[in-house]
């Protein structure tokens, strides 16, 4: 009776096993495979940030590109750098601006009426109240009627009154002597002082205090 012939030499499985359903690297009878992996392929990865990718990074200035950014200190040591300067006050502005009115329309109105009385060679008192009118309206018209430049303008109109009468006395006097008008006021004033006190009476002094009266009413005028 014949047997059927064994093929010779069978190849040895190299790996331990057959392939499994096509996988070349399935593994053997008796060997645990591994699980395929499941979910998330990266789940030992952090996860993806999410919202604003620079949200540890502190909010973009807005505004002043010098400002101090979330309390931070301020370079140097100081406070926020280029600081403005904070304005002047118009109050101060308007004093400075009053007194030095006043000041200017004094010498001018002095000189006016130092060359009306020497023209006329008489004292002309009226016209010192209109010295103080002009001066007090000047000022406050252009300094404000505050009480400061009010009391400046009454001050200068006094002392214009005063030097407009020596310029008047002293025109009368170089006229008389046959000078210049700034020989007799500069290298002689002391003459022209002594002259204007002997011949100064009670209507010259009430002119002078009428002259700083109409200095008052001249910048309430003007107000």
């Amino acid at each position: 009776m014949s047997q059927p012939v064994q093929p010779p030499n069978q190849p040895q499985q190299p790996y331990g096993g057959q392939p499994v359903d096509g996988n070349p690297y399935a593994a053997g009878p008796g060997a645990s495979a591994p699980a395929a992996p499941t979910g998330n392929p990266y789940g030992d990865q952090p996860p993806a940030p999410t919202g604003n990718p620079y949200g540890d990074q502190p909010p973009a200035s807005t505004g002043n590109p010098f400002g101090n950014p979330q309390g931070q200190p301020a370079p140097f040591g100081g406070g926020a750098p280029f600081a403005p300067a904070p304005p002047a006050s118009p109050i101060r502005n308007g004093l400075a601006i009053g007194v030095l009115v006043a000041f200017g329309a004094a010498i001018v109105a002095s000189i006016v009426y130092g060359v009306l009385l020497g023209s006329i060679e008489r004292e002309f008192g009226y016209a010192a109240i209109g010295v103080g009118f002009l001066v007090g309206f000047a000022a406050a018209k252009l300094g404000g009627a505050n009480p400061v430049t009010i009391a400046a303008a009454a001050v200068f109109s006094v002392g214009a009154i005063y030097f407009g009468q020596l310029i008047g006395y002293a025109m009368v006097m170089a006229d008389a002597a046959q000078v210049s008008f700034s020989e007799v006021f500069l290298d002689h004033f002391d003459t022209v002082t002594r002259v204007w006190k002997e011949e100064a009476d009670f209507m010259r002094y009430l002119f002078i205090a009428l002259g700083a009266i109409a200095a008052i009413g001249g910048a309430k005028k003007a107000s």
